[in-house]
């Protein structure tokens, strides 16, 4: 392209196809593993790659110190994503034949893997990249030596199928599972002193190896909350290079805040802030073809029919700034009929939040509201109360903030919620019942980081 023609008008189903199918990603993974492996083919190996489909396999490591619980929480993951579980033990195994390893490895390949305990040393985390085994997420377990060492102590393990038991914490109910639990080697307490004080020798240099991936766990907790933490880390993606350009939807009740959290985006992002009910009075204002249809809607109180909302929002979607600098959304879709409209379009948000607020607290957020006559400024009596006795006594309420009319909008919001929600699968649900500047940091997160990846 020609650089002094620049801002380029670039269709809006360009960069929507390369997110929606992780084009930016899939190049990245691409040239990675060509730079490590130094194919003599290099278009056969791409082909390879691509055919292989396994740039999204899980690719974990869990580190902690003796008795943090890392391999029951590996063994936990291996479960739950259907990966393969690796240990020092099953990787220096000499009893499989080199056909029955090509295999492993294919497998490994399409089901991704975790490493338990893996790397030890520095050297060995230094070996494992420099044969292109690059983890995507590094969990770091934690726990005081005291702790660590009283619960070493304890700790038995099934001979038949390698599950950990502990005499206080996770005891087996089976009375046969009980009498075939083994006291494994190396736990007393002098011993566990003395691995730890080498893992400790060790990690500090292992550690800056992952600046980017790694996520520190408290282990002194109950083993089910330590897994969660963990699942939810590995199921999120890390943040990526790839162009982006935020098409963000806002929804919620009124009095949720969705006003002021889309100007706080727009003021910050520079994204076009797009109510759409001030789109449609802006119509009527300019008097525009738009407009001249939509007036006897506003002058009988009617609301006006979505294909006539849908035609002022798609005009206002289609202008440069939005299409150069993504927009917020806010007011529309509020059925499943408009959504799945909105979704016909070009303009398919890709970043979507719903915002709840409980009932008590919007009627004190929104019955309270004043406008000032005069000046138009706005007011509320708790948040925001006027600076003079003069200034109260002129105050306005808007019809539509009377406390009835309240509870009618909320419930019909209420009705049409859960549709929405089902509709828009990756859609981030925040608690909106919050100071403003906690939400927007909610919604800040959701928009600059990728999407989590949901696990079944």
């Amino acid at each position: 392209m020609d650089a002094t023609t620049a801002p380029h008008r670039i269709p809006p189903e360009m960069p929507q196809y390369g997110e929606a199918n992780h084009i930016f990603e899939m190049m990245q993974n691409m040239l990675e593993q060509l730079l490590i492996h130094l194919p003599e083919e290099p278009i056969l190996f791409m082909i390879d790659h691509l055919k292989r489909n396994n740039d999204n396999v899980p690719k974990i490591v869990v580190l902690g110190p003796p008795a943090a619980g890392k391999t029951t929480i590996a063994m936990w993951l291996c479960k739950h994503l259907n990966s393969n579980l690796l240990t020092m033990e099953n990787l220096i195994a000499r009893e499989f034949s080199s056909l029955s390893a090509g295999a492993r490895e294919h497998y490994q390949k399409m089901r991704g893997w975790i490493l338990d305990g893996i790397p030890e040393t520095r050297e060995q985390a230094l070996a494992i990249q420099t044969l292109g085994i690059i983890p995507r997420h590094v969990i770091v377990l934690s726990a005081s030596d005291t702790v660590l060492i009283e619960r070493n102590l304890g700790k038995r393990i099934d001979p038949q199928t390698g599950e950990i038991y502990h005499t206080t914490f996770d005891w087996p109910p089976e009375s046969d599972i009980q009498n075939r639990l083994m006291v494994p080697a190396g736990i007393s307490e002098l011993e566990t002193a003395q691995k730890l004080l080498e893992y400790h020798r060790n990690i500090v240099r292992i550690l800056p190896l992952y600046p980017k991936i790694l996520k520190g766990i408290n282990a002194d907790q109950p083993c089910v909350d330590v897994f969660y933490q963990a699942l939810t880390y590995v199921q999120t993606n890390h943040r990526s290079n790839a162009p982006f350009t935020p098409k963000v939807l806002l929804c919620g009740p009124v009095g949720s805040g969705k006003s002021l959290q889309a100007a706080l985006l727009a003021q910050k992002y520079s994204l076009v802030n797009v109510c759409c009910g001030q789109l449609l009075k802006e119509a009527v204002a300019d008097q525009s073809t738009y407009g001249e249809v939509i007036q006897p809607f506003f002058e009988k109180e009617l609301a006006v029919p979505d294909h006539v909302v849908m035609k002022v929002l798609c005009q206002r979607l289609n202008q440069l700034d939005c299409i150069r600098n993504g927009w917020v959304l806010h007011g529309f879709p509020r059925d499943l009929d408009q959504a799945r409209m909105l979704n016909r379009t070009e303009h398919r948000p890709n970043r979507v939040f719903f915002l709840n607020v409980p009932l008590d607290s919007i009627i004190e957020r929104v019955t309270l509201r004043r406008t000032d006559p005069i000046t138009g400024e706005r007011y509320h009596l708790m948040y925001k109360p006027p600076p003079t006795m003069e200034i109260q006594a002129r105050l306005l309420q808007n019809p539509k903030d009377a406390e009835e009319q309240v509870k009618l909008r909320t419930d019909l919001f209420s009705r049409n919620c859960a549709e929405l929600e089902r509709f828009y699968t990756q859609a981030i649900t925040l608690n909106a019942d919050q100071d403003p500047y906690s939400v927007f940091e909610y919604l800040e997160s959701g928009i600059i980081n990728p999407l989590p990846t949901k696990v079944p």
